[in-house]
């Protein structure tokens, strides 16, 4: 987890909206874990932390000035005391984790105005696109356990009071303890014997009042009678099923008789007797037709030669006559136009050379349609349109007679077909024999799909009775082995309190080892005086720590310095945070007070560049000076730098960035 953006508006001395941007990346490839807030005592330095808590945690955060006041009471005194009473009070922390190897950033957005409503705030949650994701909302505070743990909180959001206290007693506050153990892991030891005492309370219940249970004989009983009884059902249902079967077969045999010697065709006699006279009548009435054709001019299509050559010649002798009359007007034309040249200017021979013209003109016109032979048809023109009238009809009639021929053939064939079939009907007296076999066999089938169906019906219900008692022994069972698993949890949960004793010891022994190691490690590291201790022990009960030289012989604590036992208190924490294994961020409130020269040097070049990727230091001048800002600045630690512009006339707190005291 890394804190990317801390946004204050209107809360505590901080007036209107302040951005406090803590990503320790300094671009796109460096970073530095040191985030530097400056600010003198009263300044804010304090409020910042109360801010952070607030954000995560809500009305289950542990701020510095809440004491036994009411969430809403709380909230009311976080409102900057300059502002309207109307406007918000809101604070936003920016947060990125890994979720499903994927950076995620959540925005926490809490606000309120004075005198909040039901005594809340307003929280929402904004991703990474910009929405807000109501489900989160509702599951917050189930969500932020996963990631950072109110409970080892106080273990990674300190200060130096925290450090002074665990510094000066010999045995950490329950509040330390509480987060040790949380953070360790070993509260899931004693949950589990808690959690086994409730369940061997209500299971001691459940054996006082348990029922009396049925009888099973009487059950297993009537159910092997019922199971009996379904098995004789199932063979006969069996049995039945091979009979109708072979009913079945018998009864096809009986219609296969019954259709290869006649029997469909003799109960079919009516109807195909009927159908024959139908086509019989079809056939009368075909014939009627062609009766009419014969009656009209189909009887001349025996001479078909003479009707053509009849039509052939008055064709010819009409074109005779016609070429006749044009010749006739083309002479009187001529005789017109001779006429008219004798009255006018012209000569004579040129009169007569004209009439020449004309005449062999018209006989050059006309000597391809002499006749060679005279006319003897003589028809005039209704005759001959009567004869080409006639012989289209006659076309019509053929065509017409040959359909009414196809057809007559057609039915002449299937009244021959429906005759065979009726000759190959069986006898009256053998038709009645043959039906009575198929019914008879018919019968025998029906009656015995009848029994199968009876019989089915009988299997079901045999199942469902079935059914209820293995649920009636099922139930006995179950009620039997419950109370028999009631008594076998009661019995052996003394021998399994007495091994989760010894599990809870080995694992706090296992944990307790790791951390004594990285203590020690690190109270080593940031100590001077490399001889003064060769190990150190952890209290498997109290937590407290016992330090031993290099004869094995115990360090008192009181002999330590007050700045050793500051440098052991973080050496602790700094410990408890390695062996934890998780990546949170350290924010630190007033970090060094009360340590010398020395050891102010160690914690600066040693622990704040180390602690975790991102150390939030909110320190007075006199804690991180100017000598310690210049040794973070040349070791390249600090990613951001700010003070805290604390002005006492008007009790309000500026933000100023890229600035320090120095």
């Amino acid at each position: 987890m890394i804190f990317l953006e801390l946004v204050l508006q209107n809360f505590g001395p901080y007036s209107g909206k302040q951005v406090i941007n803590l990503n320790p990346k300094i671009d796109e490839e460096n970073s530095r874990p040191v985030i530097l807030l400056g600010g003198m005592n009263g300044g804010g330095k304090t409020t910042l932390m109360d801010a952070i808590r607030l954000a995560l945690y809500g009305h289950r955060a542990q701020c510095s000035t809440r004491g036994n006041l009411s969430y809403g009471d709380f909230l009311n005194q976080c409102v900057n005391n300059k502002i309207d009473p109307v406007a918000d009070t809101r604070i936003e922390l920016l947060f990125e984790h890994i979720e499903n190897d994927k950076p995620i950033k959540y925005r926490v957005v809490r606000s309120w105005t004075k005198n909040p409503q039901d005594g809340k705030d307003t929280l929402g949650i904004l991703g990474d696109s910009d929405t807000w994701p109501d489900a989160l909302v509702n599951i917050w505070d189930e969500y932020i356990e996963n990631l950072l743990p109110l409970g080892i909180s106080n273990l990674f959001l300190f200060d130096g009071e925290q450090v002074k206290e665990l510094a000066e007693q010999e045995t950490p506050p329950p509040v330390v303890v509480d987060a040790i153990r949380g953070l360790l892991g070993l509260e899931l030891a004693d949950r589990l014997a808690v959690d086994l005492d409730i369940l061997v309370n209500r299971k001691l219940k459940e054996v006082g009042n348990s029922k009396d249970l049925a009888n099973i004989e009487e059950i297993e009983t009537r159910l092997t009678q019922q199971q009996e009884d379904y098995q004789i059902t199932g063979d006969k249902l069996e049995t039945l099923k091979n009979r109708i079967e072979e009913l079945k077969q018998k009864q096809q045999e009986a219609f296969d008789k019954f259709i290869s010697e006649g029997g469909k065709i003799a109960a079919e006699r009516n109807q195909l007797e009927l159908q024959q006279d139908t086509k019989t009548a079809e056939i009368e009435q075909v014939r009627q037709s062609m009766y009419e054709l014969a009656a009209n001019v189909l009887p001349l299509a025996l001479i078909p030669n003479l009707l053509n050559q009849a039509q052939a010649q008055g064709e010819k002798e009409f074109r005779h006559q016609q070429v006749q009359i044009s010749k006739d007007l083309l002479m009187e034309r001529d005789q017109r136009l001779l006429t008219w040249l004798n009255q006018v200017e012209i000569s004579p021979i040129q009169v007569e050379k004209i009439q020449s013209f004309l005449i062999q003109d018209v006989d050059s016109l006309y000597a391809k349609t002499i006749q060679i032979e005279a006319p003897w048809l003589l028809a005039d023109d209704e005759t001959l349109s009567q004869l080409d009238n006639l012989i289209y009809h006659l076309q019509n009639s053929k065509l017409s007679a040959k359909e009414k021929l196809a057809i007559l053939k057609n039915k002449e064939e299937e009244i021959h077909t429906l005759e065979r079939q009726v000759q190959t009907a069986a006898a009256p007296e053998d038709y009645t024999k043959l039906r009575q076999s198929l019914e008879v066999a018919q019968n025998q089938v029906v009656e015995a799909k009848a029994n199968y169906e009876t019989i089915r019906r009988r299997l079901a219900e045999l199942e469902t009775i079935i059914a209820k008692s293995k649920r009636e022994l099922s139930d006995y069972t179950v009620e039997n082995i419950k109370h028999k698993n009631n008594e076998h949890i009661i019995t052996s949960a003394a021998k399994v309190q007495n091994t989760l004793k010894i599990f809870r010891e080995k694992l706090t022994l296992r944990k307790l080892n790791k951390l004594e190691e990285e203590v020690k490690n690190c109270f080593l590291y940031l100590l001077h005086k490399s001889d003064l201790v060769h190990r150190i022990t952890i209290d498997t009960k109290t937590f407290s720590l016992l330090l031993y030289d290099f004869n094995g012989k115990p360090v008192p604590k009181h002999r330590l310095s007050a700045g050793e036992k500051q440098l052991l208190a973080i050496a602790f924490l700094w410990g408890l945070a390695k062996v934890s294994g998780l990546r949170l961020p350290v924010a630190i409130d007033t970090p060094l007070g009360r340590l010398d020269s020395s050891h102010r040097s160690n914690l600066v070049e040693r622990y704040f560049p180390s602690a975790s990727h991102q150390v939030i230091l909110l320190s007075t001048d006199t804690e991180i000076g100017k000598k310690e800002v210049e040794t973070l600045r040349e070791n390249e630690a600090i990613a951001r730098e700010y003070l805290l512009k604390y002005d006492s006339s008007t009790r309000q707190t500026t933000v100023l960035e890229n600035q320090y005291f120095w």
